[in-house]
């Protein structure tokens, strides 16, 4: 795949661990490149920036995208936490919207009721039981990028950083 010259030269930036002179430049690279690499390039980067000692931890991450999201965005990450298959998730989210069974899905009306403190807790218990569930939420994030943005300069930099060690050239 190739890319722009702008695109290379914005990576080449965060490769060595760098980030932008100017103050919120992150989000707009970030944004930009977003638009330029494939899906899988883009969601593997979230997914180590979730991972990553410099963001905050998976489950707060997710509760900050959550609060921020939108009626389909929330019930994609809702369903996408029930389908990981830890144990209690269901029973958490059945606490919430009574009716919910084994095998049911969250509409975005539903999700919409859900508190973005659920989220964090519900993301939070995923990963401890299934870590594979970073992986599989990175996807829906992916999906999203400027939902993703709303994480902060801070998180767009490591996300930066990631996709420059898997796709820009090193030089």
């Amino acid at each position: 795949m190739g890319f722009s010259g702008l695109i290379t030269g914005l990576l080449q930036q965060y490769a060595g661990g760098g980030a932008p002179a100017a103050p919120g430049a992150a989000d707009d690279h970030f944004q930009q490149v977003a638009q330029a690499v494939d899906h899988g390039s883009l969601s593997s980067a979230i997914g180590s920036m979730m991972r990553s000692s410099e963001t905050p931890a998976f489950g707060q991450m997710v509760g900050q995208l959550f609060q921020n999201g939108n009626g389909e965005q929330k019930a994609s990450m809702l369903n996408t936490l029930l389908a990981s298959g830890a144990p209690g998730v269901l029973s958490q989210l059945s606490s919430l919207i009574p009716g919910l069974s084994s095998g049911g899905s969250i509409s975005p009306a539903q999700a919409q009721a859900i508190p973005a403190g659920a989220a964090t807790q519900i993301a939070a218990q995923a990963e401890q039981h299934n870590p594979g569930v970073v992986d599989q939420m990175s996807s829906v994030f992916a999906a999203h990028p400027t939902l993703v943005k709303t994480l902060g300069a801070g998180a767009m930099i490591v996300a930066l950083r990631e996709i420059a060690k898997k796709i820009a050239p090193q030089g």
